[in-house]
């Protein structure tokens, strides 16, 4: 009765973590597909900025505009990778149709942080974006320093007196300023690892109900 006990106790576990492992796999091929798509929406050729936008609809929307870029900036802390830490510039941007938007034109280094950059005229072509990159940890920007800790389209609209819209620019925008154009890098795909993990268990619980029922019937024969 003991064997039987420790059989079914052993293979319902082992049947419930094969079946986590598996439904991860199903969550990284849908993942995939996802990341698939956005990536090529993001690659796509860019068309002219909608008259009306809506954050999900639009996100990651391939656009070019000319126009140009009017004074006042908002520098977000970041830090890449065998770079360092630098800053993103968000600058003002009027549209030729007279439009006043948000360009993310990309990075600078900490040194060229308050560097002149006057307003220039630019034709633009970038994705347009609403990043999700605060939380209830995020620091409040720092007005003073002019230092933002995360890219928060509304907050920085109002700060611009611009429309909350902010394309991402993937070409050079003058100024010493490198592109960070928007990838998906940044959007978690970790279904993998959890497989794995799911999966390891399974075989550590197989293994050890296996010697358990080893272990037991050896008893009973001694």
């Amino acid at each position: 009765m003991r064997l039987l006990f420790l059989l079914l106790f052993g293979l319902t576990g082992a049947a419930t973590l094969i079946g986590l492992g598996t439904w991860q796999i199903q969550r990284l091929a849908w993942k995939q597909a996802i990341l698939t798509q956005i990536e090529t929406r993001i690659a796509a050729d860019p068309v002219a900025l909608p008259d009306t936008v809506a954050p999900e609809a639009d996100r990651y929307l391939p656009v070019a505009v000319s126009g140009t870029f009017l004074p006042g900036e908002l520098h977000v802390l970041v830090s890449i990778k065998r770079v360092g830490p630098g800053y993103r510039i968000i600058a003002p941007f009027q549209t030729d149709s007279g439009r006043r938007i948000l360009v993310d034109r990309g990075f600078v280094p900490e040194t060229a942080k308050n560097a002149p950059r006057e307003p220039a005229r630019a034709n633009v072509t970038g994705n347009l974006h609403w990043p999700r990159e605060s939380d209830g940890f995020t620091p409040e920007p720092d007005v003073v320093r002019n230092t933002w800790f995360a890219r928060d389209v509304p907050q920085m609209a109002i700060a611009l007196d611009v429309d909350p819209v902010l394309i991402i620019a993937r070409s050079p925008t003058g100024g010493g300023i490198t592109p960070m154009p928007v990838d998906t890098v940044g959007i978690p795909n970790d279904h993998l690892q959890y497989a794995i993990t799911w999966f390891s268990l399974a075989m550590i619980w197989i293994s050890m109900t296996a010697y358990f029922l080893w272990r037991t019937r050896a008893r009973k024969t001694n």
